[in-house]
């Protein structure tokens, strides 16, 4: 079968993408190598979505999301996406469960954790080291454990954590958070919560194949320590996931694709949306904005082609 629209990624701009595509009468795949709802699935409470005065779970939102495109029509493969072709005609999408081909595509892959990258990491992953408090923080429940970070990412794990954990080391290379406002607020009212500036990872230290600590120095005074926690939740920012993609699109230098307001490639035919383009606020309500704007566009490509 050949569709229309192949949307690469199931968060809240290829699930909008999808929704937006099929109305519209295209056939529309989805590839999401995940479960639906991307970064906003990790989100314990949106509270900035409009229509949800009392604010929503990210997990929720996500569902009916999913369940919206899928009964207008939208399909969904549960796979990750290799290789792509976009000189073919139809396009190529290669995931380890076969090709599909499309004759647009809507790259909506979002963004990826960034990694530390001290010893340890790597070797913990899965097993202490998160990159997720929302997903794994229960199983640290009464434990203490440490955040890494500074920013909006940072505060929104270290917040819930605290709500579950006996102590939450907040560690931040500088000496004030970059996190909004109303978040450091929050902070200063909680106990439980340490904030540990100045200071960076040197390593991540493990025991009987779990993490045991987290080795820090202090960059203004050189001191080195380690705090005893039974997890590690990185939270130092997102970078895009364009891998797959290996140059075929233009992308700046973050790694993020250029795309115009009609959010067209440097590709005929392959539009992005969400996180995973060029632009200056990432929100969930940005994200479907662009997925509705991609929807219209890949529309009147496949009219016109």
């Amino acid at each position: 079968m050949i569709y229309d629209v192949c949307v690469i990624g199931a968060g809240p701009a290829g699930m909008t993408s999808a929704l937006y595509a099929v109305r519209s009468g295209l056939s529309c795949v989805m590839v999401e190598k995940l479960g639906y709802g991307g970064q906003m699935a990790q989100t314990p409470e949106l509270q900035n979505y409009p229509g949800f005065p009392e604010g929503v779970s990210g997990f929720d939102l996500a569902q009916d999301m999913g369940k919206q495109a899928e009964e207008f029509g939208a399909k969904l493969i549960r796979a990750e996406v290799t290789n792509i072709d976009f000189s073919a005609s139809p396009k190529v999408i290669s995931t380890p469960s076969g090709d599909i081909k499309a004759r647009s595509v809507i790259v909506a892959s979002g963004v990826e954790s960034r990694k530390l990258g001290c010893p340890g990491e790597a070797e913990y992953a899965g097993h202490g080291v998160s990159y997720c408090a929302t997903c794994d923080g229960n199983f640290f429940r009464g434990k203490d454990v440490a955040v890494i970070g500074g920013g909006n990412s940072a505060a929104v794990e270290a917040q819930y954590l605290a709500g579950i954990c006996k102590t939450v080391y907040l560690v931040h290379r500088r000496d004030t958070l970059r996190a909004a406002e109303i978040d450091v607020k929050h902070f200063a009212s909680l106990d439980n919560v340490k904030f540990v500036f100045n200071s960076i990872v040197d390593r991540i230290e493990g025991a009987d194949g779990k993490v045991s600590g987290v080795c820090i120095s202090n960059v203004s005074t050189g001191e080195k320590r380690t705090i005893p926690v039974s997890a590690v939740f990185v939270a130092i920012g997102k970078t895009p996931a364009t891998e797959f993609l290996q140059g075929n699109v233009d992308l700046d230098s973050t790694g993020a694709i250029l795309a115009n307001d009609s959010m067209a490639t440097s590709v005929p035919g392959v539009f992005a949306a969400g996180d995973v383009r060029q632009k200056n606020l990432r929100q969930v309500v940005t994200a479907t904005s662009d997925g509705a704007i991609a929807a219209k566009s890949a529309l009147q490509w496949c009219t016109h082609h």
